[in-house]
């Protein structure tokens, strides 16, 4: 076999050359690429995984790679990071530092911002040597690995990564969702194990006895089933004397107990301890639990060693195979299991380990009324709830189980648990767990907790009207603590935004305000700005909204995004890139989703439709990946016009369906006002005028506050389909509201000229439209002009005025088609051949799908970047934006230019031409 790098003769790889050349054929695809690949090894315990994929990692350092091997452990496989930890930091030359891992978990917070800061090391050493990441059992795979291991191989897919897993034959779990995430971007193979054929396990006990296989082998043999671990381990059994009892699994008995049978008592109790607290342990833990000093036990441990049941590594102790272990564990009396269970929680707390490391335990070793492990649970979940809010939740759920509904604790992890569910996006969950402890008539101050905490949750489920009952009916009954009052007062101020009395709502707010002050209560300070930031927005006050939303960033800076895109509403561009740099700039910024949008609102009001497009595929793809889809309807609305604007019809009704099923998800005032302008904005394109005009006065209807949220910037859209068809009233009802919002922003170029421009067209005024191309050539927004420019134009043609209508559309032409709105630019062109302006007669040109021309700017830059040598980190440092957009701009590039890696890029850029 060409490239095998050794015999097959080796234990454990009888009957394995097929699958170990799959893998082989893999490694050096990836090598010779430069683009990523995954396998996974799949079969049951004991089959050989282990040892084919030692043998992978074998050969993949034999061929250059740079190894990262780890295993996933099943009594650890809830602790964030821990079975991906091993893959980074062990080997030759880790990935990472132990000192830099620690310093990841300990100062970050967000999921996203760890798997990129682990993308980058990776990245940085593919860009040296090839990198094999193996990892095994990846069916005890903790939940931040498991959410890691999904972006991780797509995310580095243009880099010569390959992923090698190993796990159990299961329909779904980790391993499934992993090459489910990777399918479609990069090559995978999955390498299914079955039983050894009879030839291969008569050659295993060939290699194990030395000699020939007599009949009474071979029958104990056949009870393997094909199994090479439990075949090699009844051979082993022969040299120590056969045991007796119940197979776990079937077969290992014999081999196994036999074994453990020829031990002292002490080894024994060793490895019964040891197998309590998993499959790598310290020595120092396990004696702890023996109730021994550890000298005594040095024996022990040596027998152990020498009986192959132990690995010492030198920093742990590790069962040989963790079927080893589970045989072990199997013959404790279940009782014993639970006491030493408890008894290994108690050791690692006292011992200093972090609570997470103890929580494998108390799952197995608390019983109901366990205060202890309760208190211990709400600390762990306070721990892993920045980076694992699922995994909080579920200790927060089996907490509340332990603790009996008649003591006072339950009130007080309930809390926990509604904030840790909310957080986690199980809203509905989180709503029925506050409801039944309500059930339970807690004491008054209690009930204003509670209900206190619940407020996000529903906020969460656009439920504001029940928000704001629930919020007045706990401050009705009073006895809630000063701060929980002020979070109360906030939350109905909150609730109050979406109604249309939005003065009671602003006083409400500023009393919130106050009382969130006097009582120094961060949260209640938090929601009260959030609150008061909504209800300026929706009353269409931008100035009042950015101060608020200023003030609040500052409080947390989480709430950048909303500064950022308020200072685009009053059109200060200026303070809104200067912010989205500091962001950039900053290490672990949250809510990156949420930056996304900002970013993408930028670029979109600055004509970049191209830029715009990209951060909101990003952005959804992030809030995919963290499964909170605030912005996925919105953001689906912007690209479908962005699509008509740039001429592509199919993306654009891609999009609107896109937009329709989120909404089916998520039926707020919001996202139903957004999808049914859009449809308005498709009916027009294809000629149905009646649809159109039905959907947007379905927009007026759907709540008073969309007419400022959604139509500010659009409005002249809307007003166009009113005159087209005919409907004068609902014409003049939205000019009417482009004249407020200007009257409420007369500071704001953008809103004065727009509600000029909306005046022209309802009352077919050129003095108007003249006025609105006036004013708006102080509005930064490229693309807002090119429109007016445009109505001008043609009231221009229709009064006769040819020579200055050619100016306007020429001006519009020219502002259609630097944004890349070429079906606009193409459309004002026809009407300039209207106008019998020869020069526009040739059809706009549009841009070639493939090669390099297909290239944005901000792409071509980007592919020059990485051809360069420059890491998706340093590409994103250099062009001051994020790396998840750096990732975005390069998979685009890689399909237009038809290549999967960036030694294909770079070649492909040499032999460009200089510009």
């Amino acid at each position: 076999m060409a490239g095998s790098g050794g015999s097959l003769s080796r234990r454990g790889l009888r009957g394995r050359e097929v699958e170990l050349e799959q893998l082989q054929a893999l490694i050096a695809s990836v090598a010779c690429t430069g683009s990523g690949g995954l396998a996974l090894i799949r079969g049951e315990a004991g089959i050989g995984k282990t040892t084919l994929l030692a043998e992978a990692v074998t050969r993949a350092r034999a061929a250059g790679f740079s190894v990262g091997l780890g295993k996933a452990d099943e009594l650890h496989h809830i602790v964030p990071l821990s079975s991906l930890a091993a893959c980074v930091l062990h080997g030759d030359q880790p990935l990472l530092s132990g000192d830099a891992f620690a310093d990841l978990a300990r100062n970050h917070d967000q999921r996203i911002w760890l798997v990129e800061r682990i993308a980058e090391a990776i990245e940085a050493r593919a860009g040296s040597a090839p990198v094999l990441i193996a990892l095994d059992d990846v069916q005890w795979a903790d939940p931040l690995s498991r959410f890691a291991l999904k972006q991780l191989p797509t995310r580095l897919w243009t880099s010569p990564v390959l992923w090698i897993l190993a796990g159990r034959p299961e329909s779904a779990g980790p391993a499934a969702e992993v090459v489910a995430a990777a399918k479609g971007t990069i090559p995978t193979v999955t390498v299914p194990l079955g039983p050894l054929s009879g030839a291969a396990v008569g050659q295993l006990a060939g290699d194990t006895l030395g000699a020939a296989v007599d009949e009474r082998v071979r029958d104990l043999l056949d009870g393997a089933g094909g199994n090479p671990f439990l075949a090699v381990e009844m051979l082993a059994g022969l040299r120590t004397g056969e045991g007796s009892g119940e197979p776990v699994p079937p077969g290992l008995v014999v081999g196994v107990r036999g074994r453990l049978g020829s031990l002292q008592p002490g080894t024994l109790r060793l490895l019964q301890m040891g197998a309590v607290l998993g499959r790598r342990f310290g020595f120092h833990d396990a004696t702890a639990l023996c109730g021994q000093p550890s000298t005594s036990l040095i024996t022990a441990l040596e027998e152990a060693v020498r009986a192959g049941l132990l690995d010492d590594n030198g920093d742990h102790l590790v069962f040989r195979h963790d079927l080893l272990r589970q045989a072990v564990y199997a013959d404790i009396p279940p009782s014993a299991r639970t006491a030493l269970h408890r008894a290994a929680a108690n050791h690692l707390v006292s011992a200093g380990r972090r609570p997470i490391d103890a929580v494998p335990h108390i799952l197995r070793g608390a019983r109901p009324g366990d205060e202890e492990a309760v208190v211990l649970l709400q600390r762990a979940a306070d721990d892993v709830l920045p980076v694992a809010p699922g995994l909080a939740a579920d200790l927060m759920v089996h907490a509340l189980e332990l603790v009996p509904s008649a003591r006072p604790l339950g009130f007080v992890v309930g809390e926990q648990a509604i904030v840790c569910l909310t957080r986690a996006g199980r809203n509905r969950e989180a709503l029925s767990t506050g409801d039944r402890l309500l059930d339970r008539r807690p004491p008054l101050a209690t009930f204003g907790r509670l209900q206190a905490a619940l407020g996000g949750t529903l906020w969460n489920m656009d439920l504001a009207g029940e928000l704001r009952r629930r919020a007045e009916a706990a401050l009705a009954i009073g006895g809630a603590a000063p701060e929980i009052g002020a979070r109360l007062g906030a939350l109905r101020a909150l609730a109050l935004s979406r109604e249309e009395d939005l003065v009671v709502a602003r006083e409400a707010g500023e009393a919130a305000l106050r009382a969130a002050t006097a009582s120094g209560d961060r949260e209640a300070h938090v929601l009260a700005l959030c609150g008061l930031g909504e209800i300026a927005l929706n009353a269409g006050d931008n100035a009042v909204a950015l101060e608020q939303f200023a003030a609040l960033s500052a409080v947390d800076s989480a709430f950048l995004p909303e500064e950022i895109v308020a200072h685009q509403h009053v059109d200060d561009f200026e303070s809104s890139e200067r912010l989205l740099l500091r962001a950039a700039d900053r290490d672990g910024s949250s809510r990156q989703a949420m930056l996304l949008w900002g970013q993408g609102q930028h670029h979109l009001a600055l004509g970049k439709l191209a830029d715009a497009d990209a951060d909101f595929v990003t952005m959804e793809r992030l809030e995919d990946d963290v499964q909170v889809p605030v912005q996925q309807v919105n953001s689906r609305v912007i690209r479908s016009r962005i699509a008509l604007l740039r001429g592509d019809p199919e993306a654009a009704r891609q999009h609107l369906a896109a937009a329709q099923e989120r909404l089916a998800a998520k039926p707020n005032p919001g996202n139903t006002a957004a999808v049914r302008f859009l449809e308005a904005v498709h009916a027009e394109a294809e000629g149905d005028v009646g649809l159109a005009l039905d959907r947007i006065r379905q927009v007026q209807q759907v709540g008073f506050f969309m007419r400022w949220r959604l139509l500010r910037n659009w409005i002249d859209s809307a007003i166009r389909v009113a005159v087209r068809g005919a409907d004068r009233e609902l014409a003049e009802d939205l000019a009417a509201q482009a004249r407020a919002y200007a009257e409420r922003n007369p500071a704001v170029p953008t809103a004065t000229g727009i509600a000029a421009q909306a005046a022209g067209l309802v009352k077919n005024d050129l003095a108007m439209l003249e006025r609105a191309v006036t004013l708006l050539r102080a509005s930064p927004r490229p693309l807002v002009r090119a429109a007016a420019q445009a109505d001008l134009g043609r009231a221009l043609l229709a009064a006769g005025r040819k020579p200055q209508a050619v100016a306007a559309l020429t001006h519009a032409h020219g502002g259609f088609a630097a944004a890349g709105a070429h079906a606009a630019a193409e459309h004002v062109r026809r009407e300039l051949a209207g106008a019998r302006a020869r020069r526009y007669r040739a059809a706009t040109v549009q841009r070639p799908v493939q090669g390099w021309e297909a290239l944005t700017a901000s792409e071509k830059k980007v592919a020059r970047l990485i051809a360069g040598g420059c890491t998706n980190r340093s590409a994103a440092d250099l062009l001051v934006v994020s790396p998840h957009t750096v990732n975005t701009h390069l998979t685009s590039v890689f399909r237009k230019l038809s290549i999967n890696s960036r030694v294909q890029l770079a070649n492909l850029v040499m032999a460009l031409p200089d510009d």
